[in-house]
């Protein structure tokens, strides 16, 4: 299915706006010309407006929905990718083919057609979805939340995306929150994507968001991690995102690797290259735990194991109170010298 059917598919499903809007946007309901609903994610409320009668075409379209909380507009195919929670547009289009009871092109008709279902909650198919689902930090929210926290250094950030309305339910039994997220994609030692970690943010930028866990992973966690740069000889791993974009600041050239959690940390798999390890230890008797599994795994394969210790609790706190400067000249004095030179090069 061609992107060239969408305006088609679009204008069809505009003229039943009302019947796409009761199916796809349940959550919602009539007033006047138009569906009122939360967002385009079906969610209960009242800040989307989507226009039920209008013209076939243009910005007065039947179809057309604008949601005044974020600035967000779109046509009614947005609306089954978003309240499908769908990828790809072929999968889209037949979606929407399906609704409007259309024939599918005859091409794709000689193999039995393929259903997009929903994927369990927590699984690395959930994570991948949610990853592919979002977009780049780049002037967003998440940028503004790291800068907040003095991490300036924001290059070779791939695996991290911004996410405006992430779902956040407290509980089983309360009802769900959205709140704009951080997302980063947890990979194995091949860059399969196998899960991915939300940090909710209030929508300020200033901190995280006022909930009781900002932080949740989901997916396949144990051995792997959210990876900046790609390792070779010589790499750091910490916990806490950004503790290692913290360190980054002071080391932008080196490879690390935040694995969410001392458990995981302890447990991260050594790629097959690798020679000498920056154990990045926050200052808690967890962290004393991971360093000391750490060392003994990492000698028993041939890796040298060299533990970065931070002033304060970890090193973020060391840079937001202590300054870019004192954090420098700590790792300075915990790296050998070849490494100083290496790594610390760009940001003498």
């Amino acid at each position: 299915m061609a992107r060239r059917d969408a305006p088609e598919l679009a204008q069809r499903l505009g003229r039943q706006a009302e019947a796409v809007c009761r199916h796809y946007l349940s959550n919602g309901h009539r007033e006047g010309r138009y569906w009122l609903v939360g967002d385009v994610r079906n969610t209960p409320g009242r800040s989307m407006f989507v226009r039920l009668k209008g013209s076939e075409s243009g910005k007065g379209a039947a179809g057309k929905w604008t949601d005044a909380a974020t600035g967000e507009h779109g046509d009614l195919l947005d609306v089954i990718r978003e309240s499908r929670g769908l990828i790809d547009f072929k999968d889209v289009a037949d979606e929407a083919r399906t609704f409007l009871s259309l024939p599918h092109p005859e091409s794709e008709q000689t193999s039995p057609r393929l259903t997009l279902t929903p994927a369990p909650s927590g699984s690395p198919e959930a994570a991948r979805r949610l990853f592919a689902m979002s977009q780049p930090i780049s002037g967003t929210v998440v940028e503004t939340y790291l800068r907040n926290r003095g991490i300036t250094a924001l290059h070779g950030t791939g695996s991290l995306r911004f996410h405006p309305r992430c779902y956040y339910r407290p509980d089983e039994h309360s009802p769900t929150e959205i709140w704009p997220a951080m997302i980063a994609s947890v990979t194995d030692l091949d860059g399969r994507l196998t899960g991915a970690h939300r940090t909710w943010l209030d929508p300020s930028g200033r901190d995280k968001a006022p909930i009781d866990t900002p932080r949740r992973a989901m997916g396949d966690l144990l051995g792997h991690a959210v990876r900046f740069g790609v390792a070779g000889e010589i790499m750091a791993a910490g916990e806490g995102i950004e503790t290692i974009l913290a360190l980054r600041c002071v080391l932008p050239s080196m490879a690390m690797a935040a694995a969410l959690s001392a458990a995981h940390l302890a447990a991260i798999l050594f790629p097959d290259t690798l020679r000498r390890l920056y154990i990045v230890r926050d200052d808690d008797p967890a962290g004393d735990g991971a360093r000391d599994s750490l060392i003994e795994r990492a000698n028993a394969v041939g890796i040298e194991a060299i533990v970065l210790s931070p002033a304060l609790g970890d090193f973020n706190e060391d840079l937001r109170k202590l300054g870019i400067d004192a954090l420098r000249a700590s790792a300075r004095v915990q790296l050998p010298p070849q490494d100083v030179a290496r790594f610390m090069a760009l940001a003498a």
